[in-house]
C-alpha cells in the first residue's frame, strides 16, 4: 500500500486481509467475460492523470473506483459500503460493463484528504488482486480502457515489454535519469496509478547520490493534501528513460515522506503523469508491463505558474480554497492570500468549474485572469500573470 496515502483499516479482518493478500506473482481466480468473450472496454473516467473506472459490487448501484497500482488489496471507502448496503472484508464480486471479477474479500478503507486534492469524492479502489486477475490496458491518449482474459490475450504490438518486479504490491521498473550538471543515475522506480504527478525521488536517495545543487533548481510544494507529501520540493529533470523511451524536462517532486523500498535501490515512483505519455498495458499474470509511446511522449510538463495552492471545500467539493502562496510569485504579486476562496476566473464561475480546470488554467504560461475572490464576506477582484517558475 502506499505509505503516503492516510487509510483506515475498520476491522480486524481487514487489517488481516491487508497483510495476507495474494502477492501479484500468485495465481489468482479467473475473471468472468460475458458471451464467451475475452476482452471488453470498460467506460473509465479520467481525472487528471488518476483513472476511476465505474464498478458494480455485488449488483449494487456503479461506483467509480480509482485504479491503484499502489495498494496490495481492492477496498472501499467506509461511508459508501454503508450507504450501499455492503458488508465490507466480505467476498464480493466486482461488474465492469459485462466483465465479473470475484474478490475474495473488499475491506473497508478510508482515504482522508482525497476530496480536497481531487476534487471527487473517494469510494474504493482497485489493488493488485484485481490486477492479478485481468490484463489492464490504458490508452491515456484516447482516454479508454479495456479488460482481457490473460489466458488469450497475446500482445501484438509495437510497444516495449518490460519485465515487473515487486516491492510489496508495487510493481517496479528501471528507469534513469540525468540532471543539469551532467550527472546520470539508474535505479528501480514503482509504478504507481494513484499518483498524479510525474516522477517522484525519496529525500533519502536524493541526498545519498549528492542529486542537490545549485544548478538543480527548485519550488516548495506547501499543499497539506498532495500526492507527492507535505514540504516536498518541486524541480525539472533533464530527461528520463524507460527503456528506450525519453522524456524531456519532466518535472520530479522531491519527497521528504516516506517511500516504497526506502534505504534500497529503489529510487521514488513514476505517476500518471509519466504514464500519460503511453499506452500502458498491466499485464501481472505474465510479471510484465507493456508500454506504447503517443504524441505526448516529448510534451514539457507544465508546472503551475500562479504560486497558488488550492483545495476542494463545500458542499459539491466546489469551494476552491487558497491553502498557500508562495512568495515572489504572481499570486503574491496580485495580492491573493491564504484563506481566499476563487470564486471565479475571468467570465467562469467556480460553479461551473472543477478543481482540475482550475489547476489547468494555471499552468498556461503567459496568460493573464481576472480573479473573482471572496474574502471575510466582501468580494475583490485581482488580476493574475502567468509566468514560469521552474
Amino acid at each position: 500500500m502506499n505509505r503516503r496515502k492516510t487509510a483506515m483499516l475498520v476491522s480486524l479482518g481487514a487489517l488481516f486481509l491487508a497483510f495476507t493478500a495474494p502477492s501479484p506473482q500468485q495465481p489468482a481466480a479467473r475473471a468472468r467475460f460475458s458471451l464467451g468473450g475475452n476482452a471488453a472496454q470498460v467506460p473509465a473516467k479520467f481525472v487528471g492523470n488518476l483513472v476511476f473506472l465505474p464498478v458494480r459490487v455485488s449488483q449494487t448501484q456503479p461506483s467509480l473506483f480509482e485504479l491503484d497500482s499502489s495498494a496490495a488489496v481492492s477496498s472501499i471507502d467506509p461511508g459508501r459500503a454503508s450507504e450501499m448496503g455492503i458488508t465490507p472484508a466480505r467476498p464480493a464480486e466486482f461488474d465492469f460493463a459485462g466483465v465479473g471479477v470475484p474478490l475474495a474479500a473488499l475491506p473497508a478503507m478510508a482515504r482522508n484528504g482525497f476530496g480536497a486534492q481531487v476534487g471527487r469524492e473517494y469510494e474504493g479502489a482497485l489493488g493488485a488482486d484485481f490486477l492479478n486477475v485481468v490484463v489492464v490496458k490504458i490508452n491515456y491518449e484516447r482516454q479508454t480502457l479495456q479488460l482481457y482474459d490473460p489466458a488469450s490475450f497475446q500482445y501484438s504490438g509495437q510497444g516495449k515489454s518490460f519485465p515487473l518486479t515487486f516491492a510489496g504490491a508495487e510493481p517496479l521498473i528501471q528507469g534513469k535519469f540525468s540532471i543539469a550538471g551532467g550527472k546520470h543515475m539508474e535505479a528501480e522506480f514503482a509504478v504507481n496509478t494513484a499518483l498524479d504527478a510525474s516522477i517522484v525521488i525519496s529525500e533519502r536517495f536524493a541526498q545519498s547520490h549528492d542529486l542537490y545543487s545549485a544548478s538543480l533548481k527548485t519550488i516548495p510544494v506547501a499543499d497539506p493534501f498532495s500526492d507527492v507529501g507535505k514540504d516536498a520540493a518541486l524541480g525539472r529533470l533533464k530527461s528520463f528513460e524507460i527503456g528506450p523511451y525519453v522524456a524531456a524536462s519532466p518535472l520530479a517532486a522531491f519527497s521528504q515522506s516516506s517511500l516504497p523500498g526506502a534505504g534500497s535501490r529503489i529510487a521514488g515512483e513514476i505517476g500518471g503523469g509519466m504514464l500519460r505519455r503511453f499506452t500502458v498495458i498491466f499485464d501481472y499474470p505474465h510479471q510484465r508491463i507493456i508500454l506504447e509511446p503517443n504524441i505526448h511522449i516529448q510534451e514539457e510538463d507544465e508546472e503551475d505558474k500562479s504560486g497558488l495552492t488550492i483545495v476542494a471545500k463545500g458542499s459539491g467539493l466546489k469551494t476552491f480554497l487558497v491553502t498557500e502562496v508562495a512568495p515572489a510569485t504572481p499570486a503574491a504579486e496580485a495580492g491573493i492570500q491564504k484563506g481566499d476562496v476563487i470564486a471565479g476566473i475571468d467570465d467562469e464561475a467556480a460553479a461551473d468549474l472543477s478543481l482540475w480546470d482550475v489547476r489547468d488554467l494555471l499552468r498556461q504560461i503567459g496568460h493573464k485572469y481576472t480573479l473573482l475572490l471572496e474574502r471575510n464576506g466582501q468580494t475583490l477582484t485581482v488580476t493574475l500573470q502567468m509566468r514560469r517558475l521552474l
